[in-house]
C-alpha cells in the first residue's frame, strides 16, 4: 500500500510541476504569469521532495487505515485538508479555495457579491475587522474596525482560516448571520447579527467643499475614496472636475478605512495627480518575472497641481497604502493620520485541474523610493491620533440616514482631529505659497523626480 500511494502521489506533483497552470486575475494582481520553479534551484539537505513525499503519504497511509470515522477519509477530502493546512501555514494571505471559494472570489473583482461588506484578517492567530465598508449590513450593524470575531453563527473562530471564515460569512442574500465581537478598547463581548445583503460598493463619496467653520477663507475640497475598484478613477476624475468648477483650491483625500481593491484602479488613481508615464509603485519577489514597475498612463487627464492632504489610519490597506505611499514619496501630498495596515503582498491566482485554485503570495509591494509596505505600513508626514471615543464618533458621522436622537446629541459639536490637521497643513502650504509669491496651481503639474524614480 505505501508504495502505491507514494507512486499516486509522486504522479501527482510531477503532474502539477510540469503544467502550465491557468491564471485568474484577483483583487492585488499585478499580471498573470506562469509561476513555475526555476531550473537547478539548490536543495537543502532538510528539504529532499521525495523524503517529505513519504512522510507525507506514510500519514495518509496511517489516517486511511486507522481513523475512527471512515466517512471523513476520502482521497478527495483528506488532499483538500492537507492543501488547506499547507497554503495557511505560509501566511495569513496565501489560501487554498474550493472550486466554491475561487468562484466567490471571482464575485469580488465585480464588486458585487453577497455578504456582510466587512472586511477582515488575521492576526496573530485572531479574526480582526480591518474595516467595515459603508452602506453594508455590517457598517449599520455598528461594527468597528479592530473589533475581534469570536464566533460566527455560535461556532468559535479561534484558529479558523481566513479562507473559512470568509466563506461563513458570505451567503446567500436575506439569510442572518451572527458574529460575536469582542472590542479590544472596551473589552466588551456582543453579539451582532445582520442579514446578508448584495454588496455594492460605490467607491467615491461626499465629495464637497469644506465649509467656512473648518476651512475659513480658503476653498478646500475633501472627499473619500472608499475602496479601489474598477469605476474608481473615472468616478474621482468626475468629482475633481466638479470641486474645480467650483473653486477648488487644495483638496483633501480621505482614505481612512479604506481596505484596498483592485492594483490598476490605485495605479489610475495616482494618475489623478502626477505626470503620465511615473512610476507609482514595483513589485519583487524571488522569481525574476516578480519584478516590475508600475506607470501611470501615458494618456492620463492633467488635474491642476493644486496641495493635497491625504488622511490614513490602521485600517487604510493595499491598495491605499499604494496611493499614499507613492503621492507621498513623490513629493504630492502631505499625509496625516497613523502609520497603515501593512498589507502590501501580491496574491497570484493559479488555477488548478479540479476547479480549485491557490492564491500564493508571490511578491511585495514597494514605494517609489523602494520602501517596502508589507508589515511596515507607511508611515504619515504629521502624526495624529484619534481616541476610541472620537473613532465611534467619526464612524457615526457617516451613518447619516441611521442616526438616532441620541446619536446626533453624541455628535453635536464633534469636530475631526485629524480632517483639522489635514487643513492646518494645507493652509500652512497655501499661506507660504502666497507670501514667497509662487503658484498655488499650476496646470501643467509638477515634473517627476528623476533621482526618485530610479
Amino acid at each position: 500500500m505505501t508504495m502505491r500511494l507514494s507512486g499516486f502521489f509522486a504522479g501527482i506533483l510531477i503532474f502539477m510541476a510540469g503544467m502550465s497552470p491557468g491564471l485568474t486575475r484577483g483583487q492585488d494582481d499585478p499580471e498573470s504569469r506562469d509561476q513555475t520553479q526555476a531550473p537547478g534551484q539548490p536543495q537543502t539537505a532538510d528539504d529532499a521532495a521525495y523524503t517529505s513525499i513519504s512522510v507525507f503519504t506514510r500519514a495518509l497511509e496511517l489516517i486511511r487505515q486507522d481513523y475512527v470515522d471512515e466517512n471523513k477519509i476520502s482521497f478527495h477530502d483528506l488532499t483538500y485538508g492537507a492543501m488547506r493546512g499547507m497554503l495557511g501555514a505560509l501566511d495569513p494571505h496565501s489560501q487554498f479555495m474550493d472550486p466554491d471559494d475561487f468562484k466567490g472570489m471571482q464575485d469580488d473583482t465585480k464588486s458585487q457579491f453577497g455578504g456582510l461588506g466587512v472586511v477582515v484578517s488575521a492576526k496573530d492567530g485572531n479574526l480582526i475587522v480591518v474595516t467595515p465598508m459603508e452602506d453594508t449590513p455590517g457598517f449599520k450593524a455598528g461594527l468597528l474596525p479592530g473589533d475581534q470575531i469570536l464566533k460566527i453563527n455560535g461556532e468559535s473562530a479561534e484558529k479558523m482560516e481566513l479562507g473559512d471564515a470568509i466563506a461563513k460569512l458570505r451567503g446567500d442574500p436575506g439569510e442572518k448571520v451572527t458574529l460575536t465581537i469582542l472590542r479590544p478598547s472596551t473589552k466588551e463581548i456582543k453579539d451582532f447579527t445582520m442579514e446578508r445583503a448584495i454588496i455594492k460598493v460605490p467607491s467615491v463619496k461626499d465629495a464637497h467643499i469644506l465649509g467656512p467653520e473648518i476651512a475659513g477663507d480658503y476653498k478646500v475640497g475633501y472627499l473619500r475614496i472608499t475602496q479601489f475598484n474598477e469605476p474608481t478613477a473615472a468616478d474621482l476624475s468626475k468629482r475633481l472636475d466638479e470641486l474645480e468648477g467650483q473653486g477648488m483650491q487644495a483638496l483633501i483625500i480621505d482614505l481612512r478605512y479604506n481596505p484596498g481593491g483592485l492594483l490598476n484602479s490605485a495605479v489610475d488613481v495616482c494618475g489623478q495627480f502626477v505626470p503620465p508615464h511615473t512610476m507609482v509603485v514595483s513589485t519583487e519577489g524571488r522569481m525574476p518575472s516578480q519584478k516590475r514597475n508600475y506607470w501611470t498612463s501615458d494618456t492620463g487627464k492633467e488635474h491642476p497641481d493644486y496641495p493635497i492632504a491625504i488622511l490614513v489610519n490602521g485600517s487604510s490597506a493595499s491598495g491605499a497604502e499604494i496611493v499614499a505611499g507613492a503621492l507621498k514619496d513623490l513629493g504630492r501630498a502631505i499625509l496625516v493620520g497613523e502609520t497603515t495596515f501593512g498589507k502590501g503582498s501580491v496574491q497570484s491566482v493559479m488555477q488548478l485541474p479540479d476547479g480549485s485554485a491557490l492564491r500564493l503570495t508571490t511578491a511585495k509591494y514597494y514605494t517609489p523610493s523602494h520602501q517596502v509596505i508589507h508589515e511596515h505600513g507607511v508611515t504619515p508626514n504629521i502624526h495624529a491620533t484619534l481616541t476610541p471615543d472620537e473613532e465611534r464618533l467619526l464612524l457615526l458621522s457617516r451613518r447619516d440616514d441611521l442616526l438616532t436622537d441620541d446619536d446626533r446629541k453624541d455628535l453635536a459639536g464633534f469636530r475631526d482631529p485629524q480632517l483639522d490637521r489635514a487643513v492646518d497643513a494645507l493652509k500652512g502650504v497655501m499661506i507660504y505659497a502666497e507670501r514667497t509669491g509662487q503658484k498655488t496651481v499650476s496646470i501643467k503639474g509638477r515634473k517627476p523626480d528623476t533621482a526618485t524614480l530610479q
